[in-house]
């Protein structure tokens, strides 16, 4: 893509173009700031988006990979950075709290991050049965366990990793490095959007920063740049360079653009002129502007919540001060589903380490992370599906609800003590789906008696992204791109769907 444009006739100078007065166009706006614009900002997005169509490695036609009748249109993924521990959230261990202030009995070294074998400790927060389906969920979601008969929580995860560089990018592209694409790359590449006046894939960072893993964590890596996913911030400018730095005058702004249509024009028709064959990359760069100015008016439109009544915004937590950052992501997140974009990402905490902690990394003291971190999300997440819901969208949107890991049963202290917190734990966890084509109300798989190991349908990472991609209606063996010598694909060369949690 960064391949530039050969000339029609070597040698060959094209005559300028003949575009109308740009004399107030130049005034208000000079060459450099013009063309700096056109390649770093909104342009470039939009043109990014359009050349996905003529790249010859797309030719791996991704439609070929729906072999089934989707469930889901779109998906929101709400991701806990830092470890949720399962045993005081989805996770109910009586077995646990009888043997608590005992010695975890194994004959394996434990696979932790800090090496503290402590005694084993029951859960921080009280579990009660919810809804009506019954589901055992504890007090530290209490909003969110309100919304159980909705919920298809998935109690025997497991990941190749106890350290959460790894962690993340396992559970988000289903390897362990930098360098393969997320998931919501694959999604978008195997899919496409469904408007073109907005990204197909929207990532939204907590307030305090994004995940140590950085941009690498949404990667398009080998995939089109266009399925990479794209960061909105907060405030007046979501997008950056979504305008000019200075206002210019309306006037100046529609000569610069017929300037611009008039130079791509006249290249179109050099090439023309020459062969039979117009260069696909002048075709994408007449329709990007276009785009482009598309997106000017849809971004600020879908990332301004003051459409929204009173009773939305109270419902989701908007105007409270702990809530609010979730609040309005989640809001946002909703209203760009509604127009037309397929993968919604909010993380939930942001770098790891620091003191206080960002994220739900609670090595220190469990309940007062935990209770920190859940209040910030619980009545935003809630009133997502209470909202989806609502508007008729839940039975074809699917949110996820994920942690790259979950916790140990025992604490991070001496082996002769219980300690506040606890480490990390790979071989079991917890995450939650809901929505499109997904059995509500249920608990399935589940870890050992006091939730140390994945012991009933181990649920690992390329099953539970075998398992969207169904629910989207694509078989994960079918949906590759060829890189490097390798059919690349999001599950890599393993993957099977949890048939058990589908409707």
């Amino acid at each position: 893509m960064s391949t530039p444009l050969r000339p029609a006739v070597r040698g060959r100078t094209a005559d300028p173009p003949h575009a109308g007065s740009v004399d107030s166009a130049i005034r208000f706006i000079s060459r450099r700031d013009l063309f700096d614009w056109g390649l770093n900002g909104l342009g470039a997005t939009a043109l990014l988006s359009l050349l996905q169509r003529d790249l010859p490695g797309a030719s791996s036609e991704p439609s070929a990979a729906s072999r089934f009748a989707p469930k889901a249109r779109r998906a929101i993924q709400i991701c806990l950075v830092g470890g949720l521990s399962h045993l005081d959230s989805l996770d109910f261990k009586p077995e646990l709290e009888r043997l608590h202030g005992t010695s975890l009995q194994t004959q394996e070294q434990p696979d932790i991050f800090f090496g503290q074998v402590g005694r084993l400790k029951k859960s921080d927060f009280r579990f009660r049965p919810r809804g009506e389906s019954g589901l055992m969920l504890s007090d530290l979601f209490p909003r969110i366990a309100g919304m159980s008969d909705y919920l298809t929580v998935l109690n025997s995860m497991e990941s190749r990793s106890a350290n959460h560089t790894p962690g993340l990018f396992l559970a988000n592209s289903g390897f362990e490095s930098n360098g393969y694409p997320s998931m919501g790359s694959w999604l978008s590449f195997g899919l496409g959007c469904e408007t073109e006046s907005l990204p197909a894939y929207v990532v939204l960072n907590d307030e305090r920063g994004a995940p140590n893993t950085g941009t690498a964590t949404w990667s398009s890596a080998f995939l089109p740049s266009s399925t990479q996913g794209v960061a909105l911030a907060g405030g007046a400018q979501p997008v950056p360079d979504l305008f000019p730095a200075r206002p210019v005058d309306p006037a100046a702004d529609s000569a610069t653009r017929q300037f611009i249509s008039a130079v791509n024009r006249h290249r179109k028709d050099l090439l023309q002129s020459a062969g039979p064959a117009a260069d696909p990359l002048i075709e994408s760069r007449l329709r990007s502007y276009a785009l482009a100015a598309k997106m000017q008016a849809s971004i600020p439109e879908a990332a301004s919540l003051a459409s929204e009544t009173r009773s939305t915004q109270a419902m989701y937590g908007l105007h409270d001060t702990r809530t609010a950052d979730m609040a309005r992501r989640c809001l946002l997140g909703r209203r760009l589903l509604e127009r037309g974009v397929r993968f919604v990402q909010l993380f939930s905490g942001g770098p790891i380490a620091g003191s206080p902690r960002a994220s739900w990394d609670a090595h220190e003291n469990v309940r007062e992370n935990h209770a920190l971190e859940a209040g910030r999300i619980d009545r935003p997440v809630a009133a997502l599906l209470q909202d989806l819901h609502l508007r008729g969208l839940l039975h074809d949107t699917l949110v996820l609800f994920t942690t790259e890991f979950g916790r140990t049963p025992f604490a991070q202290s001496a082996a002769d003590q219980v300690g506040l917190g606890r480490d990390h734990n790979r071989l079991g966890f917890s995450c939650w789906m809901a929505g499109a084509g997904l059995r509500p109300g249920i608990a399935f798989g589940s870890t050992d008696e006091v939730g140390y190991k994945a012991v009933e349908r181990p649920i690992p990472w390329h099953d539970f992204h075998a398992t969207v991609l169904h629910l989207f209606g694509i078989d994960h063996e079918r949906l590759t791109w060829y890189h490097n010598g390798i059919q690349r694909r999001l599950t890599n060369v393993h993957g099977e769907v949890v048939r058990e949690v589908l409707s």
